[in-house]
């Protein structure tokens, strides 16, 4: 399997205790004045949006700055929606996943700004080859491990996305979401302190549901008889590290990008060794690629969703119902025992 390191986010000092670098706290007494009484939470994409509807509840009203069906990636803001964010009594985001939300969110003013990248360990994967060239690591004999293991979950995902070089898509693994969630729900009681216990009692809802999700996935996952997937959209890495699996990406973190046919032809190769039954494409970008492989290597498609955003295409309402149509579509593929 290709040699992966795990690199500890910069990022990472203080996170989960949410310092002062985290969140500024605001007065507490003016702090839900507005929003119609409510403590108005902006969330740069859906991921954070769904953890601060299902903490907040009815103590708060959370605008979303990804509309459903944008790829997260490719978002552009207007200045009038940078002003708008300046108005919020809390910011949510996702430092490096979105370029533009990072500027936005720099020029609010916001005082009370929450980085989910700081919220969890965040993981870089070591510099690799361009695919096809001469480096490529997919060895033989290696074994499988858990998550503490220098294993390649994420394979040739290419993710570098920002300075930091990490990646983002923490939200698929449901333990480290569920510290996202900790993080999130300490911040609203920190900003609005009023409606601190129901804060602490709806993250405490959401962090065993989170677990019950983990449970779930560690036990559909188990036996398998092939633990490598082949994925248009690199994003599942954390996902294949937590339960054991090998992601293989066609073309690394961009969606739309065009394959190598050296990387094609080396995954064809993956297909075979590996007894790979599906290419797996989402539903926020083109099955193009997914296809053109499948049709070379004699594959099926299936979907495997990033959950950057929920539309009438997804395989469920929110995102643990999105989160378990990617497990059974995993086990389909896998040949789960």
């Amino acid at each position: 399997m290709n040699v992966r390191r795990l690199i500890p986010s910069a990022a990472l000092a203080g996170a989960v205790a949410l310092g002062a670098t985290a969140l500024t706290a605001c007065s507490g007494a003016g702090a839900a004045d507005s929003k119609d009484g409510k403590l108005g939470v902006t969330a740069s994409f859906y991921p954070l949006q769904f953890v601060a509807e299902q903490i907040g509840k009815e103590h708060v009203k959370v605008d979303g700055l990804t509309k459903p069906g944008v790829e997260p990636h490719d978002l552009e803001i207007t200045p009038q929606q940078t002003a708008r964010l300046g108005e919020a009594d809390v910011v949510l985001y996702l430092k490096n996943l979105q370029p533009a939300v990072d500027k936005a969110v720099a020029q609010s003013g916001v005082k009370n700004i929450v980085d989910a990248a700081t919220l969890t360990e965040l993981e870089a994967h070591a510099a690799e080859p361009a695919h096809g060239e001469e480096g490529h690591a997919h060895q033989e004999g290696d074994e499988h491990s858990d998550k503490h293991s220098e294993k390649p979950a994420g394979g040739h995902d290419g993710h570098d996305e920002g300075a930091s070089g990490t990646d983002p898509h923490v939200w698929l693994d449901p333990v480290k979401y569920a510290e996202i969630a900790k993080g999130v729900g300490a911040a609203l009681e920190k900003a609005d302190p009023g409606h601190a216990a129901d804060y602490k009692k709806n993250t405490d809802e959401l962090v065993g549901k989170l677990g019950a999700l983990d449970t779930e996935f560690k036990d559909g996952l188990k036996n398998t008889a092939s633990r490598t997937f082949i994925t248009t959209h690199s994003a599942f890495g954390y996902l294949a590290e937590r339960y054991g699996l090998d992601q293989e990406g066609i073309a690394g973190v961009d969606p739309e990008s065009e394959p190598s046919p050296a990387r094609m032809k080396e995954l064809q190769a993956v297909a075979k060794k590996d007894n790979v039954t599906t290419v797996f494409f989402e539903t926020l970008a083109s099955d193009k690629t997914a296809k053109t492989l499948a049709t070379d290597t004699g594959l099926k498609t299936d979907v495997l969703d990033p959950i950057e955003g929920i539309t009438d295409k997804s395989q469920g309402a929110d995102y643990f119902e999105v989160m378990r149509s990617n497990l059974k579509n995993l086990q389909k593929a896998l040949g789960a025992k």
